[in-house]
């Protein structure tokens, strides 16, 4: 009966995840369309993720401990376990382009939606890996936020245990002196595990973001990489109820 209900419940979830996007793209068009109009493109997609969420009747928990300035830029990386988690890093505040896999570009409709918004990258090219971070710190340098998964895919085989993270964002925020947030999503691996099933647990979700991380206070972006590593990690551990104890983090 429980497998039943989360079939029923993950057909539902993703009719309305099509019907809303159906709905909204035209909008998505005008603002791709308009000359200087993206970033309403991209506050479109933050209201819909706040809308699509309370459709499906789950609840997103945002604990805020980062204290950000209005129209500054940030780079955001969170932990990347689910396929949900691009979804609900639409609660980030501010005007922000996602790094995506350039797969996703393939995808109909979404995929125009995603090319003239965000950032796709195919991290099997170098030469695309080094066009993303251009584009990036484009982005970055015009006032507008980034969000990445630094660990570059959904490697982990065993969540909440993140795997090493990739150095290009951080060396990306030390060179342009970019301030960090790391993301916590802390139940995503729970909700839509990534097991090949794609059934949706419906229960509550959680974000965390964290305090600034400065590039200012750090030697290295191997340093700053670190901590980040080390801020979420702790969190995942935390929220999962898994005793650190004297196990390095890094």
């Amino acid at each position: 009966m429980n497998k039943l209900l989360r079939i029923l419940y993950t057909y539902y979830s993703g009719l309305l995840f099509v019907l809303t996007f159906l709905v909204i793209f035209p909008f998505f068009l005008i603002c791709i369309w308009m000359p200087g109009w993206q970033k309403f493109g991209r506050k479109i997609n933050q209201y819909w993720a706040k809308a699509y969420f309370s459709m499906i009747f789950m609840p997103v928990h945002v604990e805020n401990k980062a204290r950000l300035e209005k129209n500054k830029p940030y780079i955001f990386l969170a932990n990347h376990f689910s396929y949900l988690d691009v979804a609900m890093m639409g609660f980030v505040p501010g005007d922000v382009l996602f790094v995506g896999k350039a797969s996703i570009r393939k995808a109909p409709l979404f995929g125009y939606y995603f090319k003239k918004l965000h950032i796709a990258v195919d991290r099997s090219k170098v030469t695309s890996r080094a066009e993303t971070m251009r584009r990036a710190g484009k982005a970055l340098e015009h006032g507008s936020g980034i969000v990445l998964f630094p660990e570059g895919g959904i490697y982990t085989h065993h969540p909440p245990k993140m795997v090493h993270f990739k150095n290009g964002a951080f060396r990306l925020a030390m060179e342009k002196q970019i301030p960090v947030v790391p993301v916590t999503l802390s139940f995503n691996h729970l909700i839509l595990p990534d097991d090949g099933k794609l059934l949706l647990r419906r229960r509550p979700a959680k974000m965390v973001l964290h305090e600034i991380l400065d590039p200012k206070d750090f030697d290295s972006d191997e340093a700053i990489r670190e901590k980040c590593f080390e801020v979420i990690q702790s969190q995942l551990f935390e929220d999962n109820g898994i005793k650190i104890g004297n196990e390095k983090l890094v």
